[in-house]
């Protein structure tokens, strides 16, 4: 595959105001995503925006805007609103596009732009290096006359609209009264939606992190700061904290005690849930390199695969789609039930526990601990440029540790898609080891980018 200049990971993400992420950057994405969204066909085409809370968002909406309009096509405003709730519209709406102007669980200073196809997925690979392709050639020659330029209207009800795909999901013969719920929303896009959905089926609700001034948003909050959570819950003696990154595809749990549940956990309680009920199709799940080697032996025991993708949960919805798995997800919290959506859903992931969790008629500290987590570290090296992966000296000690976890345990090494990084993780049932392997790599990796 050609070098990606623009995109990464997730979409197209940087320093708001700096390259790639500048308003000159979003106009060409606008035009280049525009025109290739477009069949020959007379209708009106149309794209979607959504947004999170970031001051940023004021500067890449707008010249999104102009370049979707400036080729013809129609554009539908959400303003804040989760990243799954504009895949869900893209398709409800029968958009051409869909656009999510968010960097995730980043701070305020990031921003990112994601597309969705019409089909409310994230676009592959191949689609985002055409739209690179066309952000670099001459887009003077695709512009609309002035009487065929794009309409542009705000749509006040998508909210609403989620809200209600949201309860959609939850079990009908179940309803949260009785509950008491801590909702973390990381000042960030579902500030509305998330507090709202627990409401309406019936919980008590203590909602934080929904004040966004634009520039709190992930801040000492939300699922990348699970703290908050812990605190609100034993303040208020909840039942079980939620928090949410700033776009809402993401989830970390606490208990009632206040200990953190983690994504592999979340996956574990909904396999085993849905293959009791016979719901859960695939023989299994899909999960990253960096999900924990005892969901893998939990789900063996069950007779259920763990099916392992590359990190990104695009990777992980890929592979659903090719094999017919219903559950997937990162130990980081995005969690995938495809049979309610396109893509990671912290708040539909956060229903179904709660549905185990209504069921169950045990407290949330009872379930909250699926399997014995093999213990695992992980570490990053900052790194200014180069390859420092490609090092011989970090080869030879890459390959000395393998050989001495030999079989008991895995090590994963990979340059961040999002960041300058080099993620580095090993885990296996002896700690020591899992320590002294991490350090000697790490040091390698450090003399290598130096």
């Amino acid at each position: 595959m050609s070098k990606r200049a623009y995109f990464g990971t997730d979409g197209i993400r940087g320093e708001a105001n700096r390259h790639p992420m500048t308003a000159e950057v979003a106009l060409r994405v606008g035009m280049a995503a525009g025109k290739m969204f477009q069949s020959n066909d007379e209708r009106r085409h149309l794209v979607v925006i959504g947004k999170d809370t970031r001051l940023s968002g004021y500067m890449i909406e707008p010249a999104l805007v102009a370049g979707f309009t400036s080729v013809g096509m129609d554009v539908r405003l959400f303003g804040p609103l989760p990243t799954p709730g504009v895949a869900m519209m893209t398709r409800s709406l029968r958009a051409d596009l869909g656009v999510m102007i968010s960097a995730s669980h980043n701070a305020f200073s990031d921003n990112g732009i994601k597309l969705f196809g019409p089909d409310g997925y994230k676009l592959s690979d191949e689609k985002e290096l055409e739209i690179e392709a066309l952000m670099d050639e001459g887009l003077q020659q695709n512009l609309a006359t002035p009487s065929a330029l794009g309409r542009v209207q705000r749509i006040d009800d998508s909210q609403a609209r989620y809200v209600e795909i949201a309860k959609a999901t939850f079990p009908r013969r179940l309803n949260l009264s009785g509950m008491r719920i801590v909702i973390d929303c990381a000042n960030g896009a579902s500030y509305k939606v998330a507090p709202a959905a627990l409401y309406e089926l019936g919980a008590e609700v203590i909602p934080i992190g929904i004040a966004p001034n634009g520039f709190n948003i992930n801040q000492e909050c939300g699922s990348t700061h699970p703290a908050a959570m812990h605190k609100a819950v034993k303040e208020y003696r909840a039942d079980i904290g939620i928090a949410l990154d700033g776009d809402a595809d993401r989830l970390v749990i606490c208990d009632e005690k206040g200990q953190v549940v983690d994504g592999d956990q979340i996956m574990a309680l909904i396999a085993a849930d849905w293959a009791g009920r016979g719901k859960l199709r695939g023989g299994g799940i899909v999960a990253t390199v960096m999900s924990n080697l005892g969901l893998e032996r939990f789900l063996h025991a069950r007779g259920l695969t763990l099916d392992r993708t590359q990190v990104g949960d695009r990777y992980v919805m890929a592979r659903m789609r090719q094999a017919d798995f219903n559950v997937g997800g990162e130990q980081s919290g995005h969690l995938i039930l495809s049979d309610f959506s396109t893509t990671g859903d912290g708040l539909l992931a956060a229903l179904q526990v709660l549905a185990v969790l209504k069921e169950s008629d045990k407290p949330m500290s009872a379930l909250a601990r699926q399997f014995e987590p093999v213990p695992q570290k992980l570490e990053n090296v900052r790194f200014a440029g180069g390859k420092p992966l490609e090092s011989d000296a970090v080869k030879a000690v890459l390959a000395d540790a393998e050989q001495r976890l030999n079989g008991t345990g895995r090590i994963v090494v990979r340059a961040s898609g999002t960041e300058p990084l080099i993620r580095i993780m090993a885990e296996a049932d002896d700690e020591k080891l899992v320590n002294q392997v991490i350090k000697e790599i790490a040091g390698a990796v450090k003399k290598a980018a130096a």
